[in-house]
């Protein structure tokens, strides 16, 4: 089984910057600590209300850090011309609502096949890699493979907030099928939401998924301990078995 990257997901530092108006915590500065922890990728979500990562954020992310920034982003447009200027490695396409607290689900691709094809043509003709952040459900995969997604991020909400062992082994079992599903129509596999130092073994054991991308539970962490520590106790419950 091959080693699963990490995701770092630095939203939740800006969060606490965006709390008070203030120059610090500086996103960057922890992104490159995450990156001495052993981070492969650092993903930030640019919302169109910019509660949290700011344009400028991203920017100097992409100026700065050494390893693949991953950019959430819904399809507005704005949001889009800022992606295309700055050119992240990926995109993530994810859905979003003014009113939510976090996302709350994965992105309706079948009901917005064309937009959302229109979307990825825009990347891909960038040379952008775009995955969709979808439920793992058959026919959300299946829109992902007909829009032209090279992967899709699997919605682990549902396996982090099940509140007995019965329906946590339940949605283990979905989540199972669905990265089964996604590869064989040759998508790459990636997952995330809700994900912590208590759950994740379970999802690194699905031998499909490539990639994680963790934020909240890391940066609360990180409070306590540092960054760099964080990651690094993150990337050792990611550890896969060789052979």
């Amino acid at each position: 089984m091959n080693e699963i990257k990490l995701g770092v997901n630095i939203d939740h530092v800006a969060t606490i910057r965006q709390a008070r108006r203030t120059r610090y915590p500086e996103p960057v500065a922890a992104a490159v600590l995450a990156e001495l922890g052993g981070a492969d990728i650092i993903t930030v979500h640019l919302r169109e209300d910019r509660r949290h990562i700011q344009d400028r954020d991203v920017r100097i992310l992409r100026q700065t850090i050494s390893t693949r920034l991953n950019l959430e982003m819904a399809c507005w447009d704005e949001i889009i011309a800022i992606a295309l200027e700055i050119r992240p490695d990926q995109v993530t396409l994810v859905p979003e609502r003014r009113e939510e607290l976090t996302t709350e689900g994965g992105l309706d691709v079948k009901g917005q096949l064309s937009r959302i094809a229109q979307v990825i043509g825009c990347f891909r003709k960038a040379g952008i890699r775009v995955s969709l952040f979808v439920n793992p459900e058959d026919g959300q995969l299946r829109a992902s493979k007909d829009a032209g997604a090279d992967c899709v991020e699997l919605h682990t909400g549902e396996y982090a907030n099940a509140t007995s062992d019965e329906a946590t082994l339940a949605q283990l079992a979905v989540l199972r099928r669905a990265a089964t599903a996604a590869a064989a129509l040759g998508l790459g596999v990636n997952a995330g939401h809700g994900l912590h130092y208590h759950n994740v073994r379970s999802i690194v054991a699905i031998p499909e998924i490539a990639e994680l991308h963790i934020g909240h539970s890391i940066v609360a962490h990180a409070v306590m301990v540092g960054m760099e520590r964080a990651v690094r106790e993150m990337k050792e419950l990611l550890r896969r078995p060789h052979g």
